[in-house]
């Protein structure tokens, strides 16, 4: 198989746990190599993604590796061999690839939990609302740019509705719901449809008032996505230069540890969603 340019994030993350599988096991891409039967540089960007493994080498290299959780090798091996194109394919080329490889991570994810401070999760964005927070980017993008952006996070939403839908948590301080992107008007549609998207069963929103006081972290977007199993979890977090995608261990851990907090200061989703209703009914 030819060497990728670009690999994407779920690409790089095959490699990533091969590479951690192989340090554990205490052997070298040289050993990896001669199981494989090729050059040990390719086995060096098999780990970096940037060269396609096949579900079969996967279950080579895990069985002499002595790895014996077949949950985590079949998962594994399931996300090496699905080279199905996602409709997110369409943006490349058009949009920076980060935004591709969240839509990625969501289409996958067997669970979402999100805790924002500043805005309203992505997910849960009416289009007028998603336009302003385009439009306020720097540099400034150009009309054509933003409509391609908003096109791209309304399409991002159809993990919640379609056959089987993703499972969803939006952890909403405060202060995002008062913050009047787009002015008064696009603040209260998107207020309204909150409400509207918390009525169905697989989506969770709950608001996180200004009385729960201080809060752990840095006040980023957290994103937590699990995956088929617990060892392929993801985190992605929001910065002024993109997304980035984390999943060592550690850091999993302490991710889950600040929405669990959010879990326990946040009001509960009925609750919440009076807030949300009189908040739309203030002048």
């Amino acid at each position: 198989m030819p060497p990728r340019s670009t690999p994407t994030q779920r690409q790089k993350r095959v490699g990533a746990e091969l590479r951690k599988m192989r340090l554990a096991a205490g052997v070298t891409t040289e050993y990896a190599a001669g199981l494989l039967g090729i050059d040990r540089t390719k086995v060096s960007n098999m780990e970096a993604g940037v060269r396609a493994i096949t579900p079969e080498r996967v279950r080579v290299l895990a069985c002499n590796y002595a790895c014996r959780d077949e949950a985590y090798i079949d998962a594994l091996a399931d996300m090496a061999g699905n080279r199905k194109r996602g409709w997110w394919e369409a943006y490349r080329g058009q949009l920076p690839a980060g935004l591709l490889d969240i839509a990625e991570l969501e289409w996958n994810a067997r669970n979402i939990r999100a805790g924002l401070a500043m805005h309203v999760p992505g997910l849960l964005q009416s289009d007028g609302y998603a336009r302003s927070l385009f439009t306020a980017a720097l540099p400034p993008l150009s009309a054509a740019e933003i409509e391609l952006r908003v096109a791209q996070r309304m399409q991002r939403q159809q993990v919640l509705h379609r056959e089987h839908p993703v499972a969803y948590t939006g952890y909403v301080h405060e202060a995002a719901l008062r913050v009047e992107f787009g002015g008064p008007k696009v603040m209260r549609a998107q207020l309204s449809h909150l409400c509207d998207v918390s009525e169905h069963d697989n989506i969770t929103v709950r608001v996180i008032p200004f009385k729960a006081g201080a809060f752990p972290g840095a006040g980023q977007s957290v994103v937590y996505a699990e995956g088929p199993v617990p060892q392929l979890d993801t985190v992605e977090l929001d910065s002024a230069h993109g997304p980035e995608f984390t999943h060592g261990q550690s850091q999993l851990d302490k991710y889950r540890s600040h929405l669990d907090w959010m879990e326990t200061a946040s009001l509960s989703p009925e609750a919440s969603r009076d807030f949300i209703h009189e908040l739309t009914r203030q002048p």
